[in-house]
């Protein structure tokens, strides 16, 4: 009798476009795919960074280049991809916060917010999934999503609602193009410490409410999101779309 035998993770020969690059979550899935054999793209508004991170990954033998740009200017971007791609792998980690209260938010934050969270994700993942239907390539799309896009939280009205939208596309997406063999999943992380939430771990009674939360005990870092990330991306989870990966360490599962 024969065994069967899991699916590879390796993603050698593909090619990934990772998105927010230049820092945290997003730099480390550009490692996480280039240590799995994927020549990666990295892409953001920050031409600097992108150099320095491409250079480390080189280093370490992986296959990096960069495409400095910003994805909220849609039109530039997705003429770029174009003529870039096709890609077989999306990251977009590109995303952002300003937090206040409900009654406190303004319409430019609530513009600024969702112009990139929401709407540049959506043509961004747009963009990649044409390219690859052009092309008549299957693919792996993963936006990168938060818990916050199962629940609510405490001065994050408008960033949770762009996370619902963002999981809200990413199933209608994977109803379309899964006859392309396009997967189109998200990772819903918890928070994870980078620069984008150091604000809140400075605020003593916000860090002790996000402990609370948390069944595992601790605030999450980069290498939690790296594994699911290649899972996502490779041939391991080639029946998975339309799906949320929760790496929360509990906190949704009250």
């Amino acid at each position: 009798m024969t065994l069967p035998k899991t699916p590879s993770f390796s993603v050698a020969g593909k090619r990934a476009l990772v998105a927010g690059a230049s820092s945290g979550i997003g730099r480390a899935c550009a490692a996480a795919l280039g240590e799995k054999g994927a020549a990666v793209t990295l892409m953001a508004r920050r031409a600097s960074a992108l150099d320095a991170i491409a250079g480390e990954m080189r280093l370490a033998g992986m296959t990096a280049d960069i495409l400095p740009i910003d994805i909220t200017d849609i039109y530039k971007m997705q003429t770029s991809i174009a003529a870039k791609g096709p890609f077989d792998i999306l990251v977009n980690s590109a995303g952002v916060a300003r937090h206040s209260s409900a009654t406190q938010t303004t319409p430019e934050d609530f513009d600024f917010v969702a112009n990139l969270n929401f709407k540049s994700a959506y043509f961004l993942t747009q963009a990649v999934a044409k390219g690859l239907i052009t092309s008549k390539k299957a693919g792996s799309l993963i936006n990168i999503s938060s818990q916050m896009a199962l629940v609510g939280g405490i001065d994050r009205a408008v960033y949770a609602a762009t996370k619902h939208a963002v999981e809200g596309f990413t199933k209608s997406m994977a109803i379309e193009w899964g006859a392309y063999g396009i997967r189109v999943n998200t990772i819903c992380p918890t928070f994870i410490m980078t620069p984008l939430t150091l604000p809140t771990f400075e605020n003593p009674e916000r860090r002790q409410w996000v402990e609370d939360k948390i069944k595992l005990g601790r605030v999450g870092t980069v290498e939690d999101i790296m594994g699911a990330v290649q899972f996502l991306a490779s041939d391991a989870a080639a029946l998975v779309t339309g799906s949320a990966l929760i790496v929360d360490g509990g906190w949704t599962a009250d």
